[in-house]
C-alpha cells in the first residue's frame, strides 16, 4: 500500500487535504503441486491484469495458441478471462469479494486451463484480497431502550454488534460510545472471532433529572482509510423495576438438517425474571438478525420457540447466528445469541461436465490415448460429496483419475472400426451418501477408419468359359472384391497382372475394367484348337495410403465350336497319282478292303466322326463302317464285277451344324497286278486345281523354260568354241599319245574296261503306255583307236551313229519321265539324269557329259 496526499479546494475556495490509500498491484505466481496461484484485490476494473500464465509456465504464446488454451471449468469463468494472444489472465467482470465469498477467508477462485496437442491440464487459483470497501453497520439505525431508574450501576443494559462484510484487518475492530457520563461499554469476542459490545450502566439514573438520553454507539474497522457505522440509542428512564430478565445460557446452540420441513422446531430459549406481575412477564424478540435469516426462522415471543419457516440449504449457509432479547414489562432486558448449525443432507446429485472430447479417433490409436476429460462435482459435504466415477463395461476404454474431481477417458484395448464404427460411452458418478445419489452422462465416440484391411475376393479362384471364335471385346465375366474399410480406403480398382502366354503378353488376350472388374476379350479371337485354356492373375487394390491389395487366379477355358471339318489322313488324295486298293475275286463277305482314316481337330462331340458311303460303282458290293470307316465287302465277289470300282465316302462330325469331308477310294477287283495296271491307265485324273496351284505351276514353267534356253545357249556356245579348238589341233603336226582313261575297255575285249553297269527302273501302272525310250548299255558304244590316225578319238555306235560328225561327243536321248514313272540310270562315263522339275509333266532336264581323249 502507498499513501499519498491530494490537495484541492472546494466551492468556497477552502483548501482540502485528503489521504488516499492506493494499491499497487503485484501478482505473485507460484506453482505448487500442479497449481498456479495468483492474488489480486477485489473491485478491480474489467480487463485488469491478473497474471502472465505463459511466462510462469515457461512457454511462449505460440504454444498456447496452437494448443487451444482455454478455461474449461469452474464458476469463475465470468470473473477471470484468458487472453491467449498475450498469455495472460485478466479480470472478466468486477469482483466483489463479499458477494462471492461472504465471511469466508481466504476467498479464491479456482478454475482449470486446458491445452491440447499434447493435452495438458493446469489448475489455477486466484485469491481475492479484501479491500476496505464496506463500512461496519448495525442492523437498526436507531433503537429505543427503557431503563428503570432503580437500575444499579454495573447492570448490563445492552448487547449489540455491528456487521462488516470485509475480513481481516478491514473488518470490525472496535466500538466507541458517546457520551459516556452514565454508560460505559466493554468489547467482547465471540466464539467465531466476531466482536460485539456490551453496554453497562456506569452511574445511577435519575428519571426526575433526565428521563431521556441519546447515545451514539460507533463501530469502526481497521482499514485504511478507516470506515465506521453508528447506532443511535434512545434511552427512556422508567420508574423502578428492580430485576431484569436473565437468559439461562449466555449462548444457545442448536442444529437443524437442511431441507427441514416448515414448522420444524429448532430450539427453545428461555429467560427468567425475579419480579412479579407485569415486571416478571418476559417476552422474546430477535435482535441483530439479517433480513434473509429472519425469513428462515420465526420466534414465538411468549414461549421462545424457534421454528423453521423457509428453505434451509447447507450449500448456502452452513451456520446461522441469531441475536435474541428477553424483555420484561418493566423495560429491563437481557440479550443472548443462538448459533444454529445446519446438518448436511445428501440432496444434491453429482454434476458431470464434459471438459474435453476428441471424436472421432483413429482406429489405430495406441492403448492409453486420451479421448475425453470430465469434471465431476458434488456440492454436498463430507461423504455425501465424495464421488466415484465409472464407465460401462465390455468396451475398450478405461477411466482414470487425474486431478481432484477430474477424470480422463483413455483407450484400453484395440479399436477396430470394422467391428464397431462407434461406441456409446456412459459416465456414471455415484456419491457415498445414504442413500447414494448418482448421475450419468452419455457420449458417442466415432471411430475413424484406417486402411488396415486388404481387399478380399468373393472366391479364392475364378474360372469361366468363353466360346471360341468369339467377337473381340466380348465380356467374359466379372471378378468382385470387398474391402471392410470405409470411404476412400474401400474404393476398389482392378488391375491385370502382367504375364506371358504363348510368348505374348496376357494383356493382348484379355483386359480388366478397373472400376467394375469386368473381364473382356481384347482384339484376339480365341481358337480352341490352339488355346484350350489359360490362366492369369487379377489384383484388387484399394484407395488407401499406402494402398493394400490382393490377387486372385482366373482360369479361362475355351469352349469348342464345330468350326473345323474332318480331315482325311488315308487314303491320301493327290491330283498327280492314283492309288487303288486291290480286292481279289476270291474275297469273301466281310473282306476288309481298306480303312478310311480321318481326324477332326475339334473336341468332344464335335470330333465324333461317322462314315457313310455316298456314291459307289456297285453299292451292293461294299459298305462302310459307321464308326470305324472300314470298307468291307457285303457279298461274294464274282467274275461279273467290274475291275474298276470307285467309292465316295463322306466323313461327317457330330457338331451342330455338322461338317463333313469326302474321299474317293479306287478299288481294283482283280487277281493280278498287270490286269490292274492295264485297266487303271484309263482313269481320268481329277483336274480340280485351285487358282494358287495353277499360278505356281505357270510360274515354275516360265522359270524352267528360261533356265533351259539359257543353258541351251551356253552349251551351243561351248560346243562351237571346242569345235574350233579341235580343228586347230587337227591341222597341227603334234603327235598324239594314246591314253585310255581308267575303267575303259578296248574293242578287242582285253579286259581293261569294266562291264559292270547297273540299271534300276521303277515303273507305275501307266509306264507301259508312256513314250519313254530306254537307253542301251554304254558297253555297246566302243572306243576305236585308228593306228594310222593322229587325230582325235572316234566314238562309234554299233547300230548307228548318233551324230553325223566323227568327232562329235556322245549324245543319248534321255528317257522322258512322266508323273507316274521314275527312272534312275547309273552308268559311269556316260550320262546322268536329273530330277524332274514339274511332277505330272513331260519336261525333264538332262545333264550331258562329253569326254574327249
Amino acid at each position: 500500500m502507498i499513501w499519498f496526499e491530494a490537495t484541492g479546494s472546494d466551492r468556497n475556495g477552502r483548501s482540502l487535504k485528503r489521504q488516499v490509500q492506493a494499491f499497487i498491484l503485484v501478482s505473485f505466481a507460484q506453482i505448487i503441486h500442479g497449481q498456479i496461484r495468483y492474488s489480486i484485490p477485489e473491485e478491480m476494473r474489467k480487463g485488469s491484469f491478473v497474471g502472465n500464465v505463459a511466462e510462469d509456465l515457461g512457454m511462449n504464446t505460440k504454444r498456447m495458441k496452437s494448443g487451444g488454451a482455454r478455461i474449461v471449468s469452474g464458476d469463475s469463468s465470468e470473473y477471470i478471462r484468458l487472453d491467449v494472444d498475450k498469455g495472460t489472465l485478466v479480470v472478466g467482470e468486477r469482483i466483489d469479494r463479499e458477494q462471492l465469498c461472504g465471511q469466508t477467508s481466504p476467498c479464491s477462485l479456482s478454475f482449470e486451463m486446458i491445452m491440447m496437442n499434447p493435452m495438458q491440464l493446469l489448475s489455477i487459483v486466484v485469491e481475492i484480497l479484501d479491500v476496505n470497501d464496506n463500512a461496519p453497520f448495525f442492523t437498526d439505525k436507531d433503537i429505543k431502550i427503557e431503563i428503570s431508574e432503580s437500575t444499579l450501576p454495573g447492570t448490563r443494559i445492552l448487547q449489540e454488534s455491528a456487521t462488516d462484510p470485509d475480513v481481516g484487518i478491514n473488518t470490525l475492530q472496535g466500538y466507541t460510545l458517546h457520551p459516556t457520563d452514565h454508560f460505559s461499554i466493554k468489547i467482547q469476542t465471540g466464539p467465531d472471532g466476531s466482536k460485539y459490545v456490551e453496554m453497562y450502566l456506569y452511574t445511577p439514573l435519575d428519571r426526575e433529572k433526565r428521563d431521556n438520553l441519546l447515545l451514539t454507539l460507533t463501530a469502526v474497522d481497521g482499514g485504511d482509510p478507516q470506515r465506521s457505522g453508528a447506532l443511535k440509542i434512545h434511552i427512556t428512564v422508567l420508574d423502578a423495576n428492580d430485576n431484569g430478565p436473565v437468559f439461562m445460557h449466555p449462548i444457545f446452540k442448536a442444529s437443524v438438517t437442511e431441507n427441514a420441513a416448515t414448522g420444524t422446531v429448532v430450539t427453545t430459549v428461555s429467560a427468567t425474571d425475579a419480579d412479579e406481575g407485569p415486571y416478571g412477564h418476559v417476552t422474546y424478540h430477535f435482535a441483530r438478525v439479517p433480513p434473509d435469516f429472519a425469513e428462515l426462522f420465526s420466534l414465538d415471543e411468549n414461549t421462545g420457540k424457534i421454528t423453521v419457516t423457509g428453505q434451509i440449504d447447507y450449500e448456502k449457509n452452513k451456520q446461522y447466528e441469531l441475536g435474541l432479547q428477553a424483555k420484561d414489562q418493566g423495560g429491563q432486558m437481557d440479550s443472548t445469541k443462538v448459533i444454529i448449525d445446519v446438518i448436511d443432507v445428501n440432496d444434491n446429485v453429482p454434476l458431470i461436465t464434459l471438459t474435453s472430447f476428441s471424436s472421432p479417433i483413429s482406429e489405430d490409436s495406441i492403448s492409453g490415448t486420451t479421448v475425453a476429460i470430465i469434471n465431476v462435482k458434488d456440492i454436498d459435504s463430507g461423504k455425501n460429496g465424495r464421488v466415484e466415477c465409472s464407465i460401462n463395461t465390455k468396451i475398450p476404454f478405461a477411466i482414470q483419475s487425474s486431478l481432484k474431481s477430474y477424470y480422463t477417458l483413455v483407450t484400453d484395448g484395440v479399436l477396430d472400426r470394422e467391428r464397431n464404427t462407434e461406441y456409446s460411452i456412459t459416465f456414471t458418478a455415484v456419491d457415498e451418501g445414504t442413500p447414494p445419489l448418482s448421475a450419468s452422462k452419455a457420449i458417442t465416440l466415432r471411430i475413424s477408419d484406417v486402411n488396415d484391411n486388404a481387399p478380399v475376393f468373393e472366391q479364392s479362384s475364378y474360372s469361366a468359359t468363353v466360346m471360341e471364335n468369339n467377337v473381340p471385346g466380348v465380356s467374359v465375366f466379372s471378378v468382385k472384391a470387398h474391402d471392410s474399410d470405409w470411404g476412400q480406403n474401400a474404393r476398389m480398382s482392378y488391375v491385370l497382372i502382367d504375364s506371358q502366354f504363348n510368348g505374348n503378353p496376357i494383356s493382348s488376350y484379355i483386359s480388366v475394367n478397373a472400376e467394375t472388374g469386368a473381364i473382356q476379350a481384347v482384339l484376339r479371337t480365341f481358337d480352341y484348337e490352339h488355346i484350350k485354356d489359360f490362366q492369369f492373375r487379377v489384383k484388387a487394390q484399394d484407395g488407401g495410403s499406402p494402398p493394400l491389395s490382393s490377387n486372385v487366379t482366373v482360369k479361362i477355358m475355351i469352349q469348342d465350336q464345330n468350326d473345323n471339318a474332318p480331315q482325311v489322313l488315308y487314303p491320301v488324295q493327290t491330283s498327280s497319282s492314283l492309288v487303288a486298293e486291290m480286292v481279289p475275286r476270291s474275297a469273301d463277305v466281310g473282306y476288309l478292303v481298306t480303312k478310311v482314316v480321318a481326324v477332326d481337330v475339334d473336341s468332344g462331340q464335335n470330333a465324333w466322326l461317322s462314315y457313310k458311303l455316298q456314291k459307289a460303282t456297285d453299292r451292293a458290293l461294299f459298305e462302310v463302317g459307321l464308326q470305324n470307316g472300314e470298307i468291307r465287302t457285303i457279298r461274294q465277289v464274282t467274275d461279273k464285277d467290274v475291275v474298276k470300282q470307285r467309292l465316295t465316302v463322306v466323313v461327317e462330325d457330330n457338331g451342330q451344324p455338322s461338317r463333313s469331308a469326302t474321299v474317293n477310294v479306287n478299288v481294283a477287283v482283280a487277281d493280278s497286278f498287270p490286269e490292274v495296271l492295264s485297266e487303271f491307265t484309263d482313269f481320268t485324273h481329277d483336274k480340280d486345281y485351285n487358282d494358287n496351284l495353277t499360278f505356281y505351276l505357270v510360274l515354275a514353267l516360265a522359270v524352267v523354260s528360261f533356265l533351259f534356253i539359257t543353258c541351251l545357249v551356253v552349251i551351243i556356245s561351248v560346243k562351237i568354241y571346242r569345235w574350233r579348238q579341235s580343228r586347230v589341233l587337227y591341222h597341227s603336226n603334234l603327235p598324239v599319245i594314246p591314253y585310255y582313261p581308267p575303267r575303259y575297255a578296248d574293242t578287242l575285249g582285253t579286259g581293261t574296261l569294266q562291264h559292270v553297269y547297273n540299271y534300276e527302273v521303277c515303273r507305275t501302272t501307266d509306264s507301259r503306255k508312256s513314250d519313254c525310250k530306254f537307253a542301251r548299255p554304254c558297253s555297246q558304244n566302243v572306243l576305236v583307236m585308228d593306228p594310222s590316225s593322229t587325230g582325235t578319238v572316234q566314238r562309234m555306235q554299233s547300230e548307228k551313229n548318233i551324230l553325223g560328225e566323227p568327232d562329235s561327243p556322245l549324245e543319248v536321248t534321255p528317257p522322258c519321265v512322266d508323273s507316274n514313272t521314275a527312272v534312275f540310270i547309273a552308268a559311269e562315263g556316260c550320262f546322268a539324269l536329273s530330277h524332274c522339275i514339274i511332277p505330272g509333266s513331260y519336261l525333264c532336264l538332262l545333264t550331258k557329259r562329253r569326254y574327249r581323249f
